[in-house]
Protein backbone atom coordinates (compact mmCIF):
# COMPACT_ATOMS: atom_id res chain seq x y z
CA UNK A 1 0.00 0.00 0.00
CA UNK A 2 1.59 3.40 -1.02
CA UNK A 3 1.21 6.06 1.95
CA UNK A 4 2.57 9.60 1.99
CA UNK A 5 2.79 11.35 5.21
CA UNK A 6 3.25 15.01 5.64
CA UNK A 7 4.44 16.40 9.05
CA UNK A 8 5.93 19.82 10.23
CA UNK A 9 3.75 22.52 9.63
CA UNK A 10 2.46 24.97 12.30
CA UNK A 11 2.52 28.97 12.30
CA UNK A 12 5.41 30.62 11.60
CA UNK A 13 5.96 34.15 12.16
CA UNK A 14 7.29 36.18 8.75
CA UNK A 15 11.08 35.86 7.63
CA UNK A 16 11.07 31.69 9.94
CA UNK A 17 12.04 29.14 8.35
CA UNK A 18 10.39 25.43 8.31
CA UNK A 19 11.30 22.38 7.53
CA UNK A 20 8.27 20.17 5.71
CA UNK A 21 8.99 15.89 6.00
CA UNK A 22 6.85 13.58 4.00
CA UNK A 23 7.35 9.72 5.35
CA UNK A 24 7.12 7.60 2.13
CA UNK A 25 5.95 3.94 2.40
CA UNK A 26 4.94 1.54 -0.71
CA UNK A 27 7.77 3.03 -3.45
CA UNK A 28 11.25 4.28 -3.55
CA UNK A 29 11.93 7.26 -3.80
CA UNK A 30 15.01 6.88 -5.03
CA UNK A 31 13.48 5.97 -8.23
CA UNK A 32 10.76 8.04 -8.27
CA UNK A 33 9.60 11.56 -9.22
CA UNK A 34 8.20 13.16 -6.31
CA UNK A 35 6.86 16.62 -5.81
CA UNK A 36 5.64 19.34 -3.34
CA UNK A 37 2.67 21.50 -3.92
CA UNK A 38 0.66 23.65 -1.85
CA UNK A 39 -3.03 25.10 -1.95
CA UNK A 40 -3.99 28.62 0.02
CA UNK A 41 -6.87 28.93 1.50
CA UNK A 42 -9.87 29.28 -1.05
CA UNK A 43 -7.26 28.84 -4.48
CA UNK A 44 -6.54 26.10 -6.53
CA UNK A 45 -3.37 23.70 -6.00
CA UNK A 46 -0.29 25.63 -6.82
CA UNK A 47 2.70 23.00 -8.22
CA UNK A 48 6.13 24.29 -5.93
CA UNK A 49 8.68 21.86 -6.83
CA UNK A 50 9.52 18.12 -8.14
CA UNK A 51 12.38 15.59 -7.60
CA UNK A 52 13.44 13.89 -10.69
CA UNK A 53 15.23 10.55 -9.97
CA UNK A 54 16.72 9.79 -13.41
CA UNK A 55 18.85 12.87 -13.43
CA UNK A 56 18.72 14.04 -9.55
CA UNK A 57 17.51 17.38 -10.70
CA UNK A 58 15.06 19.17 -9.05
CA UNK A 59 12.87 22.35 -10.63
CA UNK A 60 11.09 24.48 -8.52
CA UNK A 61 7.72 27.40 -9.27
CA UNK A 62 9.05 30.74 -10.14
CA UNK A 63 7.76 31.57 -6.13
CA UNK A 64 9.90 28.69 -4.66
CA UNK A 65 13.27 29.40 -6.50
CA UNK A 66 16.00 30.51 -3.82
CA UNK A 67 13.44 29.97 -0.55
CA UNK A 68 12.50 26.55 -0.94
CA UNK A 69 14.99 23.72 -0.74
CA UNK A 70 13.34 20.21 -1.61
CA UNK A 71 15.90 16.87 -0.79
CA UNK A 72 15.27 13.11 -0.22
CA UNK A 73 16.59 10.73 2.16
CA UNK A 74 17.14 7.21 0.26
CA UNK A 75 17.72 5.83 3.22
CA UNK A 76 15.07 6.39 5.10
CA UNK A 77 12.60 6.77 2.16
CA UNK A 78 11.76 10.12 3.08
CA UNK A 79 11.01 13.91 1.62
CA UNK A 80 11.65 17.22 2.73
CA UNK A 81 11.32 21.30 1.82
CA UNK A 82 12.53 23.61 3.64
CA UNK A 83 11.21 26.63 3.53
CA UNK A 84 13.34 30.02 4.03
CA UNK A 85 12.54 33.78 4.91
CA UNK A 86 8.45 32.75 4.78
CA UNK A 87 5.84 35.14 3.81
CA UNK A 88 2.00 35.49 4.52
CA UNK A 89 2.03 34.43 0.81
CA UNK A 90 3.33 30.72 1.63
CA UNK A 91 0.07 30.02 4.30
CA UNK A 92 -1.10 27.38 2.60
CA UNK A 93 -1.88 23.10 3.03
CA UNK A 94 1.86 21.38 1.78
CA UNK A 95 1.38 18.14 0.13
CA UNK A 96 3.93 15.42 -0.91
CA UNK A 97 2.67 13.40 -4.09
CA UNK A 98 4.13 11.15 -6.87
CA UNK A 99 4.56 12.57 -10.02
CA UNK A 100 4.63 15.81 -12.05
CA UNK A 101 2.08 16.49 -14.51
CA UNK A 102 0.22 13.72 -13.05
CA UNK A 103 -0.21 12.72 -9.33
CA UNK A 104 -1.49 9.68 -8.47
CA UNK A 105 -0.52 8.96 -5.07
CA UNK A 106 -0.60 12.46 -2.01
CA UNK A 107 -0.52 12.56 1.42
CA UNK A 108 -3.07 14.34 3.74
CA UNK A 109 -1.21 17.64 3.89
CA UNK A 110 0.59 19.67 6.63
CA UNK A 111 -0.77 22.96 7.28
CA UNK A 112 1.96 26.37 7.12
CA UNK A 113 0.58 29.34 8.88
CA UNK A 114 2.38 32.79 8.15
CA UNK A 115 1.21 35.00 10.62
CA UNK A 116 2.73 37.66 13.42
Amino acid sequence: EVQLVESGGGLVQPGGSLRLSCAVSGFSVSSSTVSWIRQAPGKGPEWVSTMYSYNSNTDYSDSAKGRFTSSADNAKNTLALEIDNLTPEDTALYYCTRGRRLFDYWGQGTPVTVSS
